[in-house]
């Protein structure tokens, strides 16, 4: 059950070391991030964004911070996953009619749904894949290790809440916008090193929020390893992004000018000083928002997305939320909302009609206006994005 709380954009301090900018929030979420608060590294104290919601071990939407060690469950199995938008110099009346086209192109340039990968390499994947390779033997470890095909991975989207759009912004300007991450490859590195910290047997309140110390050799091999994937995760994206703008360029029939591209990630961790320590700052479905710092969050299928500025709000740890938050568990989506409740919500937007998409539906989520306006302490809206073209993955 949901929780409506009364100070709706404003945030509440739940303990010394908790704080919470979630006006929508479960009780067992709550409870959750009451635990994490209670490791004894924690400093000064975990921040829960407006879409915070219940995760593994530690909570979705909950800005980590650790001192002397990471838990690898709080950055997620997903490892790098963010967004990366383009805006175009094209107007929403440049793509007239047709869209399906469009659709059905970026669906065969960019391999969607999990296990979906690439045949053969394009030059710029070849590139990044070089690159990759080199940082992967700099740090002395092999990704085949966890994934014998992780160079087919990279350029590839992936399944769930990840998604490829072309959007129009408040003055009907295109963007192109999409989310994804490090693809099986950082999921299996994330899965070992969670694996390494549990099969230490510490007293954590939570299995899942066993921890590695820094100093370690664990420690050290899980950062390595870490910042690799947060790269892959960010040069898929970049990727992506090629693809799909060819695949525009192609649509419109001219070329696409890149009058801004914006990339962050919303599950990762990095080195950052706050309140006087430098701590590992674990972002779990958050974004950097120090202050001038461009960003995304995205909405749901069919909903509003954002592209934003960070205010730079120390106690919120210059974060802000990462999207929409999970209402209904993805099981309990699909016993709810029927196929015609999602056409519904996608009425207006050139999609793939499938039931595969119901767990995804809008209302399968918080609303995104109210996790803006429960960040408007964090982040300032620069644009408004609505989708035309959506592209998911079964």
């Amino acid at each position: 059950m949901l929780d409506q709380r009364q100070n709706r954009g404003v945030m509440q301090r739940i303990n010394d070391r908790l704080v919470n900018w979630a006006s929508l929030l479960e009780e067992e979420t709550l409870r959750q991030a009451e635990k994490a608060s209670q490791l004894p590294f924690i400093h000064p104290h975990i921040a829960l964004m407006p879409d915070a919601h219940l995760g593994k071990g530690a909570t979705v939407g909950s800005v980590i911070p650790t001192l002397g060690a990471i838990i690898p469950a709080a950055v997620g199995v997903d490892i790098g996953c963010g967004m990366a938008a383009v805006r175009t110099q094209y107007h929403r009346d440049d793509l007239g009619p047709g869209l399906s086209t469009l659709r059905t192109a970026i669906e065969r340039a960019v391999p969607l749904s999990a296990g979906s990968y690439n045949t053969r390499l394009t030059d710029s994947a070849r590139r990044r894949v070089e690159q990759l390779t080199a940082e992967a033997e700099a740090a002395g470890f092999d990704p085949g290790r966890y994934a014998k095909n992780w160079h087919l991975q990279l350029g590839t989207l992936g399944s769930g809440n990840h998604f490829i759009e072309v959007c129009r912004d408040e003055k009907d300007t295109v963007w192109l916008f999409l989310h994804s991450g490090s693809r099986g490859v950082g999921n299996k590195i994330a899965a070992h090193h969670i694996r390494v910290a549990q099969d230490r047997g510490l007293d954590v309140p939570d299995r899942d929020l066993a921890y590695l110390d820094e100093g370690t050799p664990e420690f050290d091999a899980y950062l390595r390893e870490l910042r690799w994937a947060q790269n892959f995760a960010l040069l898929n994206r970049d990727e992506m992004m090629d693809r799909v703008i060819d695949c525009f360029a192609a649509f419109v029939g001219g070329p696409v000018e890149e009058r801004e591209r914006v990339q962050c990630h919303h599950n990762y961790t990095e080195r950052e000083t706050h309140f006087g320590e430098e701590v590992w700052l674990s972002r779990k479905g958050a974004i950097n928002a120090e202050r001038g710092r461009p960003g995304l969050i995205p909405g749901s299928m069919g909903d509003a997305s954002y592209v934003v500025v960070g205010r730079g709000d120390a106690t919120s740890l210059n974060s802000s939320p990462h999207g929409a938050g999970r209402a209904y568990s993805r099981t309990k989506a699909r016993k709810t909302f029927t196929r015609e409740q999602l056409r519904a919500a996608m009425k207006g937007i050139e999609f793939r009609d499938t039931d595969a998409f119901l767990d995804e539906i809008p209302q399968a989520y918080k609303p995104i206006d109210v996790v803006m306006r429960d960040a408007a302490d964090l982040v300032e809206i620069r644009h408004t994005l609505r989708q035309i073209v959506n592209v998911k993955g079964d």
